[in-house]
């Protein structure tokens, strides 16, 4: 009788579990993590730091998302890239280069962070690896603008014989955010150029160039050096000009004409808006990973509050 009424609860037990087990539930990870980072200022230019999540409202093509993150990166570390054109049309400028360059490190960088320099002609050139010494980095581009192009010491990123011209603005641009950027993670990215935009060896577009630096989520700020002759402005300097802003403001970063403003203030304000940033993310509603192009809209709730970010992030 015992072995009975054993036998019959084990019976039992076992009909009640198999229920549970076939209920046990499944376990859906989402991957579709769209994050971003962005400044808001005031109606005078001054950076706003007391916004919560509840103060905007963020559209993916016009529709509205459900946030899943929300801080604000004051303390993260920063890695940056310098990246400085040495083609020909910046002889003239090189040593300013290297003066502002100096100043900009000795405003912005802290020991926490890291700062890479690449210089440029129709060939990439790394002069000075991610580092949190200044005068390292200073030390590679004077070596650099002594030899001009002369040192293949140097390490050469993206190795092109093809490239016939002498400013291959683009690819500076797109290999310093797909190699020193992208894999880059726990910290704020950033690419500082000093250039006059015009471009003439590139095998990327500019509209490849955007694309990387928005899926890396690195802003692009431009120190735009724009040689004038005859007091007007050829078709090369306004097609640099317009580059050098679009790719900035679809990135989420700022231009400034170098020749005509101060730079020392112009740096500051750089490094005030890099240690003053937010950063999202939210789950797309859109699942379909097509590689078409979202446009992003933060939209604060405030009145007299504005926001730059990028332009939106192609959905691969």
């Amino acid at each position: 009788m015992r072995f009975k009424t054993t036998f019959f609860l084990l019976l039992v037990l076992f009909a009640a579990g198999a229920p549970l087990r076939a209920q046990t539930p499944t376990l859906h990870v989402e991957t579709h993590l769209v994050t971003l980072t962005f400044s808001a200022r005031d109606a005078s230019g001054r950076l706003v730091g007391n916004l919560s999540q509840d103060d905007f409202t963020v559209f993916e093509d016009g529709v509205a998302q459900k946030l899943r993150l929300f801080s604000r990166e004051s303390e993260m570390p920063l890695t940056l890239g310098l990246v400085v054109d040495a083609s020909s049309s910046q002889d003239k400028f090189l040593k300013q280069h290297l003066r502002d360059i100096e100043t900009f490190l000795r405003s912005v960088l802290r020991p926490q962070d890291q700062v890479f320099a690449l210089c440029f002609g129709n060939h990439l050139r790394l002069v000075s690896d991610a580092t949190s010494d200044p005068a390292q980095v200073i030390a590679g581009l004077e070596r650099y603008s002594k030899v001009k192009k002369g040192d293949y010491d140097f390490h050469e990123l993206e190795p092109d014989e093809t490239r016939d011209g002498g400013s291959a603005v683009y690819d500076a641009i797109y290999a310093s955010v797909t190699e020193k950027l992208a894999p880059v993670s726990g910290r704020q990215k950033a690419l500082i150029l000093f250039t006059d935009g015009e471009e003439n060896a590139s095998a990327h577009d500019e509209i490849e160039t955007i694309a990387a630096a928005q899926q890396a989520d690195a802003l692009i700020y431009a120190i735009r050096y724009t040689e004038i002759r005859h007091d007007k402005l050829t078709a090369n300097n306004r097609h640099g000009i317009a580059a050098l802003s679009h790719i900035s403001e679809e990135t989420g970063g700022r231009d400034f004409d170098a020749l005509h403003v101060d730079l020392p203030q112009a740096f500051t304000q750089i490094g005030e808006e890099l240690r003053s940033l937010y950063s999202i993310g939210y789950y797309s509603t859109n699942k379909q990973l097509d590689g078409r192009f979202r446009k992003v809209v933060i939209e604060p709730k405030k009145d007299g509050v504005y926001i730059r970010s990028r332009s939106g992030y192609y959905a691969k």
